[in-house]
């Protein structure tokens, strides 16, 4: 059974950096051929896309959020890590991790994920 995992802050001071890591087991990074998202849905509201990387290492961002963010593989660990710069408190959300097995951008329902994290709460708040 493939299981993510998110981990990371639960909370994080305005202006600083969020890291995030998904941590994959029951299938490799390394040698798969999925697409791994970043998906976070802030309080109240629905999910918002935030970008993936490919099994390759190719990467596609949110273009709202593309100036800030990054995504990137840990395959020894066989793990993807998000980067989130200079966070705000409009942050605050429950951040998931996702797998695909097709390349998908920009794309909110879950239906479209194969799995899902059960996702972490981050609060940005000082």
């Amino acid at each position: 059974q493939v299981k993510l995992q998110e981990s990371g802050p639960g909370l994080v001071t305005p202006s600083q950096t969020l890291s995030l890591t998904c941590t994959v087991s029951g299938a490799s990074i390394a040698t798969g051929f999925d697409y791994w998202h970043w998906i976070r849905q802030p309080p109240g509201k629905g999910l918002e896309w935030m970008g993936v990387i490919s099994y390759s290492g190719s990467t596609y961002y949110s273009p709202h959020l593309k100036s800030r963010t990054f995504i990137a593989r840990d395959t020894p660990k066989n793990q993807v890590t998000l980067q989130l710069l200079s966070v705000t408190p409009e942050d605050t959300a429950v951040y998931f991790c996702a797998e695909s097995k097709k390349l998908i951008i920009r794309v909110t329902s879950n239906e479209a994920y194969e799995y899902w994290g059960q996702g972490t709460q981050v609060t940005v708040s000082s």
